[in-house]
């Protein structure tokens, strides 16, 4: 029986589908492996380790969904999948470090405070998934689960960097952990950049601007990362209190 004419094409298109497909999920399995390998390490006590992993997590669940768009490869799979690696890096991961390297010695409070963020990562995660049709695409509803797994992952790098230990600031950490779970799921807003057009010209000290940033954060990446997303983790309070302070201005007496 004679092949029909398209079925090379047919074949060909769906294994290209394919492998296209797989690119943007390798990045996403990279991201998951990064998250758990931060465990890992903080439960062997490498908290520098495991820091640095959580950053790396970033990095790389910024790749995937890019690279998804890029390649016209998105997918339901892709979409879930994603979440799922997202909450293993951006909230177990932060909330098992958190608790072994400083609030373990809280005792109930310590694993209390790394529950609420976890569960605070489960539920920005559903929320957003939910509200991606109908959001302002310019702005995040509660902090990020990235950010606020970088705000708790920035705060372990540079302590270990001076020598500090999470028993010494535990309190700290109880502090910032809890910061960090009940931001993700409150209606603060925060700036998504995703109105950025990369593709537009930008004036010549903008590009000097960015190389210098990448400068300082080589000179000093524990500081310079942790001030940076500390102050992103900040900036949505500081959005929040101007508006406010703008709508009172502007009643009437």
């Amino acid at each position: 029986m004679p092949e029909p004419r398209n079925y090379k094409s047919f074949v060909g298109s769906r294994a290209q589908r394919r492998g296209i497909y797989l690119l943007p999920n390798l990045f996403t399995t990279a991201a998951l492996f990064a998250g758990f390998y931060a465990i890992v390490q903080a439960m062997n006590g490498h908290f520098e380790r495991a820091a640095v992993a959580i950053f790396v997590a970033m990095v790389l669940d910024g790749l995937d969904g890019r690279v998804a768009r890029l390649t016209h490869t998105q997918s339901a799979f892709g979409a879930e999948y994603d979440s799922l690696s997202d909450m293993v890096s951006f909230g177990v991961a932060p909330a098992l470090i958190a608790y072994v390297w400083a609030l373990k010695a809280l005792g109930k409070l310590g694993w209390m405070a790394a529950f609420v963020y976890c569960v605070g990562a489960a539920l920005r995660l559903a929320r957003f998934n939910t509200q991606l049709e109908i959001a302002d695409k310019r702005y995040f509803q509660g902090l990020p689960s990235p950010a606020a797994a970088a705000l708790i992952a920035g705060l372990v790098w540079v302590m270990n960097e001076y020598g500090v230990t999470g028993i010494e600031v535990r309190w700290l950490a109880f502090v910032v952990t809890l910061f960090a779970g009940l931001t993700m799921v409150s209606n603060i807003r925060y700036y998504s950049g995703k109105d950025i057009n990369l593709r537009r010209s930008v004036p010549f000290v903008v590009v000097f601007l960015i190389a210098m940033g990448f400068v300082l954060i080589a000179y000093s990446p524990p500081e310079m990362l942790f001030s940076v997303v500390a102050l992103y983790a900040l900036s949505g309070y500081a959005m929040t209190a101007w508006s406010w302070s703008q709508r009172n201005k502007n009643k009437p007496a």
